[in-house]
C-alpha cells in the first residue's frame, strides 16, 4: 500500500470520476443511499439510542458503500446487503469496524459539545421547530454553526476519510488506519481543498439560489419537488467520488478506475 502525493486539478478529476462511477450502475447506488437515509431517520427517531447506532456503524456503512463502487466496476450486481461488508469480513476486520466506530462516537459527542459552547442552541431551536420566517438574526445562526461547525468536523473527517476502508481491505490496525488517513488527506491537502469547494456549490450553493428563486417567483411550494431530487443525485454522486479518492491517494493491486 502506497502513498500518493497528487496535483491539485485531482480534486476535479476525482468528481469527474465519481459521475463515471455513478453510471455504472445509478439505480443500485440511488438505492444504496435512500435505504440509508431512511433507515437512518427512522434510527434517530428513537432517543440517544438511535444516534449513537448511526454513529457507530458508519465506518461499516462506508466500507459498504465503498464495496458497492468495487462491484459496479466489476459489473456485479449491488444487493443492500453490501452495507454489511466489514461486518462479514471475519472477526478481527468486525472488531476493528465496531472500534473505529466508537472512536468516531466519542469524536463527535465532543465535537457536538465544543460547538454548544459557540452556539446558543436554545435560542436557535424555537427558530428551526417553528413556521416563523427566519429573520436575519436566526440565519446569521444558522450559518454560525455550519462555519463552526465544518472547521470542527476537518480533523475528524481526515481520521476517518480512509480508515475504515484501510482497516477493511488493507488489513490495518485502528492507529495505523487513522494515521495513514490523516497523512493521506494533509499530504493531498489542497486537492481536497477544490474537491470540497466544488462539491459545497453543487450541494448547498446551487439546491439554495434554486430554493431563493422558487420563493422569489411564489413557489416555495415546488421547491422540494425539484431539490430533493437534485440533491439525492448529487449526494450520491459524490458517494461514488470518495471511492476515486481512494484509488488515487494509495496504490493496491485492482481494477484501475478510468
Amino acid at each position: 500500500m502506497k502513498l500518493n502525493s497528487l496535483a491539485p486539478k485531482e480534486g476535479y478529476t476525482w468528481i469527474r470520476q465519481g459521475i463515471w462511477l455513478f453510471k455504472q450502475n445509478p439505480l443500485g447506488f440511488l438505492m444504496l443511499i435512500f435505504m440509508y437515509v431512511f433507515v437512518a431517520q427512522i434510527a434517530i427517531m428513537v432517543p440517544v439510542i438511535g444516534v449513537f447506532v448511526v454513529l457507530l456503524l458508519t465506518p461499516a456503512i462506508s466500507v459498504g458503500f465503498l464495496t458497492a463502487c468495487r462491484q459496479a466496476i466489476q459489473k456485479e450486481r449491488i444487493r443492500p446487503l453490501v452495507y454489511l461488508a466489514a461486518l462479514q469480513s471475519g472477526v478481527l476486520v468486525r472488531r476493528r469496524i465496531l472500534q473505529l466506530g466508537l472512536i468516531y462516537t466519542t469524536l463527535i459527542l465532543v465535537l457536538s459539545f465544543i460547538l454548544s459552547l459557540l452556539i446558543d442552541f436554545e435560542a436557535l431551536l424555537p427558530l428551526i421547530t417553528s413556521d416563523k420566517p427566519i429573520t436575519p438574526e436566526s440565519l446569521h445562526q444558522i450559518y454560525l454553526i455550519l462555519f463552526f461547525g465544518a472547521i470542527l468536523y476537518i480533523p475528524v473527517a481526515m481520521l476517518m476519510w480512509f480508515s475504515p476502508i484501510l482497516i477493511a481491505w488493507a488489513d490495518m490496525s485502528i492507529p495505523q488506519a487513522l494515521f495513514s488517513s490523516w497523512m493521506a488527506c494533509w499530504v493531498n491537502r489542497t486537492a481536497f481543498f477544490f474537491y470540497l469547494a466544488i462539491w459545497s456549490i453543487v450541494l448547498i450553493a446551487i439546491p439554495l439560489t434554486i430554493g431563493m428563486l422558487l420563493d422569489a417567483l411564489d413557489l416555495g411550494q415546488a421547491a422540494s419537488f425539484i431539490v430533493a431530487p437534485i440533491s439525492m443525485a448529487g449526494l450520491t454522486v459524490m458517494h461514488c467520488s470518495f471511492y476515486a479518492t481512494w484509488k488515487a491517494c494509495f496504490t493496491e493491486d485492482e481494477v484501475a478506475l478510468v
